[in-house]
């Protein structure tokens, strides 16, 4: 298992794997991982197996395990890093034993309806599909043998599955303002919300999404030290300054938009107060005339819902057109909202 997110990390109690058997299959041993439940297993009189579950669910194990139980990148809690942050340790790995199943490649049945928790929603897998088999190499790499069969089965992320609420946002001061610019009214739906100030001599990474443009960074805490906020509420925070440079030549304190343009929190988008809050529009000549939107709580609710349904339907619009709706966690909900967001005109989302 890979975490390929860049910024996305797996946090405790970490990550739940489950799938549904095609047929009877059982799983007779694990190492490095286990079963939630053993399930049914009457039928086996001599060995029982590990799970007779048709629906598994499997987690990773504690960093205490015996070595006997043991594979490599294993055990660690279902913890997984970024890849940015630290890519030796954005993989898992176990080992399972499969009885009761096909014994050539025709006869084997691949497992379907996969789910990823990291321990809540967000990600959603497609199909098990078959690649090249996996090549395992002897320790002089002068012979190679391969694995029987070898599948890949790829979860996205998409954090209006996660949430369809918001849940961080970001308050913005500068020299030109007197006072905090805050976040919009019922940004994340006008529930108890904690806002961390930033973070402590923290690591940083820059990231380069566009080739050689360098405008994009990711920080994150000091392994024990504070990469954790250890309670929630005024007290649960952590601080500091961060020093940016800035490009003479396209960019000016004169009012100008000292800020980032976008923040991410645990990997998940922040509101972030709109540039006529800060005056950049007045700096540009342009009058700004105050009124007041009587919206309620349903209404915003409505209107954020409204947005996150189009941009979900261009995040899955292919498994859609390609009639892979059956992936789906929610088959009750998210084939109809879809589909409802089909018929959203452009102008309307604009």
């Amino acid at each position: 298992m890979y975490n390929f997110q860049q910024y996305r990390h797996i946090q405790e109690p970490g990550w739940t794997l489950g799938w549904t058997w095609a047929k009877e299959e059982v799983i007779w041993y694990m190492l490095g991982s286990q079963a939630t439940e053993q399930g049914d297993c009457s039928k086996f009189h001599s060995g029982i197996p590990h799970s007779c579950e048709k629906n598994p669910t499997v987690v990773d194990k504690l960093s205490g395990t015996p070595y006997n139980f043991q594979v490599a990148n294993c055990c660690k809690a279902g913890v997984l890093s970024s890849l940015a942050q630290d890519p030796s340790n954005a993989a898992s790995k176990f080992e399972i034993t499969v009885g009761s199943t096909g014994t050539t490649s025709k006869s084997i049945h691949l497992p379907k309806n996969f789910t990823l928790k990291t321990p809540g929603p967000g990600y959603t897998c497609g199909p098990a599909k078959i690649v090249r088999p996996t090549q395992y190499f002897t320790s002089d790499k002068r012979r190679a043998s391969q694995a029987f069969m070898t599948w890949d089965i790829t979860c996205t992320y998409s954090q209006f599955v996660a949430q369809r609420i918001p849940t961080c946002c970001v308050s913005l001061s500068s020299f030109y303002n007197d006072t905090i610019i805050n976040c919009p009214s019922c940004t994340c739906g006008c529930q108890n919300k904690t806002q961390p100030d930033s973070c402590v001599n923290f690591n940083y990474k820059p990231l380069n999404p566009y080739g050689d443009i360098n405008d994009t960074g990711i920080f994150w805490g000091i392994k024990s030290f504070n990469d954790i906020l250890s309670s929630a509420g005024p007290f649960g925070y952590v601080q500091s300054e961060i020093l940016l440079k800035k490009d003479k030549s396209t960019f000016t304190m004169d009012q100008g938009w000292a800020f980032p343009r976008r923040i991410y929190f645990n990997g998940d988008y922040c509101v972030m107060p709109p540039p006529d809050v800060v005056h950049v529009l007045e700096s540009k000549g342009i009058k700004m005339v105050p009124f007041k939107l009587n919206y309620t709580v349903d209404l915003v609710q409505g209107i954020l819902n409204f947005a996150m349904d189009v941009d979900m339907l261009a995040h899955f619009d292919q498994w859609q057109c390609s009639g892979e709706d059956n992936v789906y966690e929610a088959q009750d909900q998210w084939h109809t909202e879809l589909r409802r967001a089909h018929l959203i005109p452009a102008v309307d989302y604009i």
